[in-house]
């Protein structure tokens, strides 16, 4: 399975830019503060994975989805979570969609241009 707990880390540069975007430009931060914050992060991950796969162990299911995240987030009480992972969930869906409505509508235009073009040029 994994042979140093430290393998389990989240990458440093992710956990980097995650603090970056989240703390105002004129802060500095710590190395001691980076590790604690990647092993912080992990143990919640974990954490969280493991509350969200007994919720599907309990419904006999095996694949992990996004209603079993949340009701972990409920089992270990961090019900203030639910609320904004479904909106931003919703709103990464509808990003998401409409990426494949352009992607669709492109093949589309271009499929229109051939049929329009004569073939024995």
């Amino acid at each position: 399975m994994v042979e140093r707990i430290e393998d389990l880390n989240l990458p440093n540069t992710v956990v980097t830019r995650l603090m970056k975007e989240a703390l105002p430009a004129d802060v500095k931060i710590s190395n001691e503060s980076r590790t604690a914050l990647t092993r912080a992060t992990s143990v919640f991950v974990l954490y969280l994975t493991s509350a969200a796969t007994d919720v599907a162990d309990k419904k006999k299911q095996k694949t992990l989805t996004v209603d079993h995240v949340l009701a972990g987030l409920e089992e270990i009480e961090f019900e203030s979570f639910i609320k904004p992972l479904k909106n931003d969930l919703e709103n990464y869906r509808k990003l998401v969609k409409n990426k494949k409505d352009k992607k669709g509508d492109k093949a589309e235009t271009e499929d229109a241009m051939e049929e329009d073009t004569p073939a024995d040029m």
